[in-house]
């Protein structure tokens, strides 16, 4: 799946709250400073305060109560009170030596002030007492009294307003009280990079169903006229990464509707019922803009089956979610004009409730490409790439059989990050298989210390797996071997898997043999055992089990199937079958393992000498392809099936072609003759 325009990335949006969060950095930094002056600074220099006349005044200096004057130009006096006359001048007890009092008044003139203390102090120097300390100074700026007095309490007014406003901002957009609103983003039609159903590659079913869907919408009198209904939703079920969201971008771009796009996850929240108010919410939007679409993405997050885990304990938050959505799709209210759109990769944990005809009308089912859609998908993005000649696309889509349409972009990103890691200007063949290489088998760890045994053992463990699958029918073909460590392997076999429809029995069995080859190699012709098997004794296990449990493949439980498609045994302690069938499950499981490894073992011995020229061409190149081992074990006497497929392909293409160039070819005039017995008889 994959967008066939090359659109430029969108320039990095500002994180959201950004300039809120320094406003608040510097509101909180202020209004603390400034109460912490307040209420915690030092109150030596503050007192009490009072305001009298000039006689008074004089006369308190007079007897000793003043320790110090400040007039200003303005004349008006501030006189300090000394801390043991606090008691005489204001009636009070004061606070020690601590005890400070402000007398104000209004003083004549300056010089007659002036004049007056000058007496005083010469009066108390001849007493032997210290002079009162007298400043003159200009007069108070009134500016710097606001700034000090009125500021603090302003912004600390401020502060607690913008701190009621955040707190109501937490819900979202509309505050605390808009925490219910569906967050929904709605979908311009008019928008420059939209996307359409021109721009999806592949799904030609799926994209089929959907532009259906637009059809109704468009023109519903088409269908209405003749007593259908417009289906109420669509569910796409699929694989992650095949394109389940492009489609219903897709459907947002073709539509000239509106499109309500959010996410299963959206819709829960810390508080409880914001999910179903969030979904009343999201329904009432789009019936008051009907017709219109709503695509909600993941849906299993808030669609999971009631009460189906027992030991977790229900989550009724998200049922009751789940119930206000089943009865907004499908209620006694009327929907008309509004269809649901929903995807998820797990259908199966859905509630049934949710997938019933009424609701979800329609289950679409994106899978996986086949080797067409593979091949348009590579041409989609492959055009921005600079690509050399020896790159083919035919055989890119036959080496990434089950890749969907985001592993695929991710093999041509991959492939322009080795082509330019390499210092190459084109991306070349190579890079293509080295980036599905390393996508599938992971990077390659060349600095592996390996003794020359452990080496042996390994080369020899994959030449039997590629032994084995040469020359069996139904195994998958062989494409590269390999003793280089990568990721957690020691050594990698690649194969090209059949896309088949249905697997027989015969199938599995020769996969079987394949996967136990090289084990049977070990025990063959090194006569040990190693624990390099484990990944391929897992999966021979799991698929002879199946065989025999789910399949239906075993001469003793024929035609029967304990497979639970439900799932309502996933969480319980109780099996679908009694002690005696596990213990005859169990046998047949270890009959089909020791069958399929007496059969790799007599193959190997078969083939003994290619086998062991095989095994010596890895321990010398560490890599070798099929080309190698057709070299010595000779071709494949079958064909694959994606030779076939692709030769189909092609014959199919070029009958088109020659079709379109006869329908284009200028048809030859016919020559005009005169008829004269014609002319004669009329």
């Amino acid at each position: 799946m994959a967008e066939r325009k090359n659109r430029n990335p969108r320039q990095p949006e500002q994180q959201p709250g950004g300039g809120r969060r320094w406003i608040s950095i510097v509101l909180y930094t202020l209004a603390f400073a400034l109460m912490g002056f307040y209420f915690f600074g030092d109150k030596e220099g503050r007192g009490s305060s009072k305001d009298l006349s000039y006689t008074k005044l004089t006369a308190y200096i007079e007897v000793g109560a003043i320790e110090k004057i400040e007039v200003a130009d303005d004349l008006q006096a501030q006189a300090t009170v000394k801390p043991q006359s606090y008691t005489l001048v204001f009636g009070t007890q004061g606070d020690g030596e601590k005890a400070r009092g402000v007398l104000v008044t209004q003083v004549p003139s300056i010089e007659e002030f002036s004049k007056f203390m000058d007496g005083v102090n010469a009066s108390r120097k001849e007493a032997g007492q210290a002079a009162i300390d007298v400043t003159y100074s200009k007069s108070r700026d009134y500016w710097y009294l606001i700034l000090v007095n009125i500021l603090p309490f302003v912004l600390i007014v401020l502060f607690f307003f913008y701190m009621s406003r955040g707190i109501a901002g937490a819900g979202g957009p509309g505050g605390i009280f808009g925490v219910g609103k569906a967050q929904a983003q709605l979908f311009d039609k008019d928008k420059k990079d939209k996307v359409t159903f021109q721009d999806v590659a592949g799904l030609y079913g799926a994209k089929q169903e959907v532009q259906e869907i637009v059809e109704f919408l468009k023109n519903p009198k088409k269908y209405t006229e003749i007593g259908a209904k417009i289906p109420k939703g669509a569910l796409l079920v699929g694989p992650p990464g095949t394109g389940k969201t492009l489609l219903a971008k897709a459907v947002a771009g073709e539509a000239d509707v509106p499109f309500f796009s959010m996410s299963g996850s959206d819709f829960v929240e810390m508080f409880v019922g914001v999910g179903a108010s969030r979904v009343r919410d999201l329904f009432r939007q789009a019936k008051e803009k009907a017709p219109s679409i709503i695509f909600i993405d993941e849906i299993d997050a808030i669609g999971r089956a009631r009460g189906k885990n027992t030991f977790t304990g229900g989550n009724d938050e998200r049922e009751s979610t789940l119930n206000q959505l089943l009865t907004e799709m499908d209620g006694f209210g009327t929907n008309s004009g509004v269809i649901i759109l929903a995807a998820t990769n797990r259908a199966d944990v859905l509630d049934a409730a949710l997938l019933r005809a009424g609701r979800f009308d329609r289950q679409i089912h994106v899978e996986l490409p086949d080797l067409q859609e593979r091949k348009e998908i590579f041409q989609v993005h492959l055009r921005p790439l600079k690509l050399d000649e020896s790159v083919d696309i035919d055989f890119l889509s036959k080496q990434t059989p089950g890749f969907s349409g985001a592993d695929i972009a991710n093999v041509c990103n991959e492939a322009a990050l080795i082509a330019a890691r390499g210092g190459r200007k084109k991306v070349t063949k190579q890079d293509f298989m080295d980036a599905v290489d390393r996508i599938v088998g992971g990077l390659e760890r060349k600095n592996k210390i390996m003794t020359e045994e452990e080496k042996r053992s390994i080369a020899y463990h994959e030449a039997g797996h590629a032994t084995i699958s040469w020359m069996l029918r139904w195994a998958n073909p062989l494409v590269k071997v390999t003793i280089v460590p990568r990721g957690m392997a020691l050594g990698a076999a690649w194969y090209l898997p059949e896309e088949r429809q249905l697997t027989n029995e015969e199938h599995i069995l020769d996969e079987l043999c394949s996967l136990l080859g090289g084990r049977a190699a070990e025990q063959l012709f090194l006569n040990q055992t190693s624990t390099g098997a484990l990944n391929d004794l897992e999966r021979a296990t799991k698929q002879s089990y199946a065989m025999v449990a789910y399949y239906g493949m075993s001469d003793k439980l024929k035609d029967v199937s304990f497979y639970d498609s439900t799932g309502r045994y996933d969480y319980g302690f109780t099996k679908p079958y009694s002690d005696s069938t596990a213990e005859l499950i169990d046998r047949e499981t270890q009959r089909i393992i020791a069958e399929q490894m007496a059969r790799a073992k007599q193959i190997l011995t078969e083939h003994a000498e290619g086998h062991h020229r095989i095994a010596e061409l890895l321990i010398e190149r560490e890599v070798i392809t099929s080309e190698d081992v057709e070299r010595i074990l000779g071709p494949r006497p079958w064909k694959s099936r994606g030779d076939e497929l692709l030769e189909v392909n092609a014959a199919l293409a070029e009958a088109e072609q020659a079709a379109k160039s006869k329908r284009r070819a200028p048809r030859k005039k016919k020559p005009q003759t005169t008829d004269n017995n014609n002319e004669e008889q009329s």
